[in-house]
Protein backbone atom coordinates (compact mmCIF):
# COMPACT_ATOMS: atom_id res chain seq x y z
CA UNK A 1 0.00 0.00 0.00
CA UNK A 2 1.39 3.40 -0.95
CA UNK A 3 0.56 6.99 -0.03
CA UNK A 4 -0.04 8.78 -3.36
CA UNK A 5 1.81 11.88 -2.18
CA UNK A 6 1.46 13.78 -5.47
CA UNK A 7 -2.30 13.24 -5.74
CA UNK A 8 -4.73 16.11 -5.24
CA UNK A 9 -7.02 15.75 -2.25
CA UNK A 10 -9.42 18.61 -3.05
CA UNK A 11 -11.05 17.07 -6.15
CA UNK A 12 -14.37 15.27 -5.59
CA UNK A 13 -15.55 14.95 -9.20
CA UNK A 14 -13.77 14.80 -12.54
CA UNK A 15 -14.05 13.69 -16.14
CA UNK A 16 -12.91 10.04 -16.30
CA UNK A 17 -9.46 9.70 -17.91
CA UNK A 18 -9.47 13.49 -18.39
CA UNK A 19 -11.89 13.13 -21.33
CA UNK A 20 -14.12 16.26 -21.29
CA UNK A 21 -16.65 14.43 -23.50
CA UNK A 22 -17.44 12.16 -20.53
CA UNK A 23 -19.69 13.51 -17.76
CA UNK A 24 -18.30 14.62 -14.41
CA UNK A 25 -18.07 11.57 -12.16
CA UNK A 26 -17.35 11.21 -8.44
CA UNK A 27 -13.75 10.22 -7.72
CA UNK A 28 -14.85 7.07 -5.84
CA UNK A 29 -16.49 5.79 -9.04
CA UNK A 30 -13.25 6.20 -11.02
CA UNK A 31 -9.67 4.93 -10.86
CA UNK A 32 -8.34 8.45 -10.44
CA UNK A 33 -5.44 8.99 -8.01
CA UNK A 34 -7.13 12.29 -6.99
CA UNK A 35 -8.99 11.25 -3.83
CA UNK A 36 -9.52 12.54 -0.31
CA UNK A 37 -7.52 9.59 1.12
CA UNK A 38 -4.99 8.75 -1.61
CA UNK A 39 -3.95 5.18 -0.86
CA UNK A 40 -2.67 2.99 -3.69
CA UNK A 41 -2.68 -0.81 -3.82
CA UNK A 42 0.08 -2.50 -5.81
CA UNK A 43 1.03 -6.15 -6.20
CA UNK A 44 4.80 -6.39 -5.60
CA UNK A 45 7.46 -9.00 -4.98
CA UNK A 46 9.72 -8.82 -1.92
CA UNK A 47 13.17 -9.04 -3.50
CA UNK A 48 15.41 -8.63 -0.47
CA UNK A 49 15.21 -8.20 3.31
CA UNK A 50 17.97 -6.09 4.90
CA UNK A 51 17.45 -5.75 8.65
CA UNK A 52 14.09 -4.02 9.05
CA UNK A 53 13.97 -2.80 5.42
CA UNK A 54 12.41 -4.49 2.41
CA UNK A 55 13.50 -4.15 -1.19
CA UNK A 56 10.38 -4.57 -3.37
CA UNK A 57 9.55 -4.37 -7.04
CA UNK A 58 8.36 -3.94 -9.62
CA UNK A 59 5.90 -1.26 -8.52
CA UNK A 60 3.86 1.07 -10.68
CA UNK A 61 4.39 4.31 -8.76
CA UNK A 62 6.32 7.57 -9.01
CA UNK A 63 9.89 7.42 -7.65
CA UNK A 64 10.08 8.09 -3.89
CA UNK A 65 6.38 7.28 -3.35
CA UNK A 66 6.09 6.24 0.31
CA UNK A 67 5.19 2.59 0.92
CA UNK A 68 3.10 2.64 4.09
CA UNK A 69 2.17 -1.03 4.46
CA UNK A 70 2.83 -4.42 2.92
CA UNK A 71 0.53 -7.44 3.26
CA UNK A 72 0.85 -11.04 2.07
CA UNK A 73 -1.57 -12.33 -0.54
CA UNK A 74 -3.23 -15.51 0.66
CA UNK A 75 -4.80 -18.42 -1.25
CA UNK A 76 -7.50 -17.40 -3.72
CA UNK A 77 -6.39 -13.73 -3.52
CA UNK A 78 -3.11 -14.60 -5.26
CA UNK A 79 -2.28 -12.73 -8.45
CA UNK A 80 -0.87 -15.06 -11.14
CA UNK A 81 2.74 -14.16 -11.89
CA UNK A 82 5.70 -15.53 -13.76
CA UNK A 83 7.98 -14.39 -10.89
CA UNK A 84 8.21 -17.36 -8.54
CA UNK A 85 11.72 -16.81 -7.17
CA UNK A 86 12.51 -16.95 -3.48
CA UNK A 87 13.43 -14.01 -1.25
CA UNK A 88 17.10 -13.14 -1.03
CA UNK A 89 18.33 -12.52 2.53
Amino acid sequence: MTWLHCARRDVLSLHPRGDKRLPLTGVFATRSPARPNPLGLHPVTVKKIIGNRLRIGPIEAIDRTPVVDIKPVLGSQAVPTSRSRGIER
